[in-house]
């Protein structure tokens, strides 16, 4: 990490981190403290030792033991502290890791016009995104977790329950194995055979026969390390338009899989996903996916400019939401990948399908499975 500050001559690099799910995982990888709640700095100077900061008010909440960065302060307002820290040291160039969506307003008003404050996540993300073997383990770790939810998940399928009893089990699987709070767990959902083209969270209304169930699975694993995965669910056949949106899929993700290779450039492998789907008359609903790591989304993102060379050993989390027409029915999945030297690595044994609910684990367990798609 100093390599790049270097690079980019910074005084000082201030590392963000908050509560959201899934914006917490830098302060985790640069300092092994895991946020409970609230928010947390790590501030790196170039040279000397990092320091955390803690708001006030959250003293208490916290293991604060477990982070290797021992030097620690809670400040009234973080932000305060940070400015006398850099005048202190005389910082002038200070880069920040999470100013767009995660700095707390009150700290960035004190910071503002006081240093030349130079956004970093982009280069904070690729100094991470090759995840070393420890890393890897921690991934097929998690996504050994999130699969064992999918499983509860099916299990739990069935008409006439609502969508959120359907997932609970499955939440109640990740919680078990150690997942605690970071999981974003949404749906898609629709009736005969569709699914409306918005995200919602899993609630109380009550699943119809041919309703489409698009589960989407979010969760990291007690390492740190996020994965997603997603699998339609359906009693009865789809709609028109979703089987022919259904024929597209198998096609893309070959196509983006074999792409998945060292040296090549993360835009095209979005391409051969989008270009896929509007040979079937449909368009993304947004970008095709993103690198993940210990923060849900990471550099770099999987989109048409994105030219970004792949690295072996990156993991990228491919999750194509093909829209139709009028921008009201669609089709999702989610599959974790890690960029090999000639393809990809799916590393979820679990074919393309939709599955009824009486679907046997069993029938699924091996990798030879997975080729069915």
């Amino acid at each position: 990490m100093r390599s790049r500050m270097h690079r980019e001559r910074l005084d000082a690099l201030i590392v963000c981190g908050n509560q959201y799910a899934g914006f917490e995982g830098a302060v985790f990888y640069i300092s092994g403290f895991e946020i409970v709640h609230r928010y947390v700095y790590v501030v790196v100077p170039l040279d000397g030792d990092p320091t955390l900061v803690f708001p006030h008010e959250a003293r208490w909440i916290g293991d604060k033991s477990k982070a290797w960065i021992q030097d620690q302060v809670w400040p009234e307002v973080p932000g305060h502290w940070i400015r006398q820290r850099a005048q202190k040291g005389k910082w002038k160039r200070v880069g920040v890791y999470g100013s767009d969506f995660i700095m707390a307003v009150r700290d960035y008003r004190e910071l503002a016009g006081t240093l030349d404050l130079v956004p970093f996540d982009f280069q904070f993300d690729m100094a991470r995104a090759v995840k070393s073997q420890e890393e890897l383990t921690e991934v097929r770790a998690a996504m050994d977790i999130i699969v064992d939810g999918f499983w509860a998940l099916v299990n739990a399928y069935q008409p006439g329950k609502t969508e959120a009893e359907i997932m609970a089990p499955a939440v109640e699987r990740f919680f078990a194995r150690g997942v605690g709070s970071r999981m974003m767990n949404i749906v898609l959902s629709g009736e005969n055979g569709s699914a409306e083209a918005h995200f919602k969270i899993p609630g109380l209304r009550r699943v119809k026969d041919r309703d489409l169930m698009l589960y989407s699975l979010e969760v990291a694993g007690p390492g740190g390390y996020w994965v997603e995965f997603s699998r339609p669910l359906l009693r009865g056949g789809p709609s028109p338009t979703t089987r022919k949106m259904a024929e597209a899929y198998p096609v893309a993700l070959e196509r983006a899989q074999k792409l998945m290779r060292a040296g090549e450039l993360a835009s095209s492998v979005h391409r051969a996903v989008a270009e896929t789907f509007a040979e079937h008359g449909f368009s993304l609903g947004h970008l095709s996916g993103h690198s993940i790591g210990t923060t849900m989304i990471e550099q770099p993102a999987i989109g048409d400019r994105s030219d970004i060379p792949l690295e072996e050993n990156m993991i990228l989390s491919l999750h194509p939401q093909v829209i139709d027409s009028r921008g009201e029915i669609c089709l999702y999945t989610q599959d974790t990948y890690r960029i090999g030297k000639c393809e990809g690595e799916c590393l979820a044994h679990v074919p393309w399908k939709f599955f009824s609910g009486q679907e046997s684990r069993d029938a699924f367990s091996s990798p030879q499975s997975a080729l069915s798609r």
